[in-house]
């Protein structure tokens, strides 16, 4: 009997997992929250990304992470002190906090929080990242790491994380 994918949205178990089809496909998917402690800053999350691929049961396949705001951005690279440095030095840079953005105006925006600049920065670095799994673990090279990056903090962070394959 083929199972669609219809089919397989409703039959999620209570622990995020989708069972396995006829074909070996798997479904896993988890959502992780963080609380940040400042306005802008990065959160190393390979780990816990980690855990869940190996949670999934899934060997070989992709993994999916979307971040679930605006004012956020998921991103690969080198987990480094002087780099990090650099690309929280290098956003400031390129997108001025206190530059006159409509979004931070009352006469043209009814948001209080005076955070243009952390949406304008959430969309160059992106909300979503898809990465390969091989043998049950996220394919990184070998200074790669996954980077939470908060900009309208301190709040509470969530990432979606689906795991997909065999």
């Amino acid at each position: 009997m083929n199972t669609s994918i219809a089919n397989l949205e409703e039959k999620v178990s209570e622990n995020g997992s989708h069972p396995v089809t006829p074909g070996g496909l798997r479904i896993f998917s988890r959502i992780l929250d963080w609380i940040t402690s400042e306005r802008m800053q990065l959160i190393n999350i390979t780990d816990r990304i980690n855990e869940v691929v190996r949670k999934s049961g899934v060997r070989d396949g992709l993994v999916h992470l979307q971040s679930l705001h605006t004012t956020t951005a998921v991103f690969i690279n080198e987990w480094q002190d002087a780099l990090l440095h650099d690309v929280k030095a290098f956003l400031d840079e390129l997108v001025n906090r206190d530059n006159g953005w409509r979004h931070n105006d009352p006469a043209y925006s009814d948001c209080e929080r005076r955070n243009a600049d952390s949406h304008l920065r959430g969309m160059l670095m992106g909300q979503s990242l898809c990465l390969q799994v091989r043998n049950s673990a996220v394919l990184l090279g070998t200074w790669q790491s996954i980077i939470l990056a908060e900009f309208d903090g301190p709040r509470s962070r969530s990432v979606s994380v689906q795991v997909s394959g065999v």
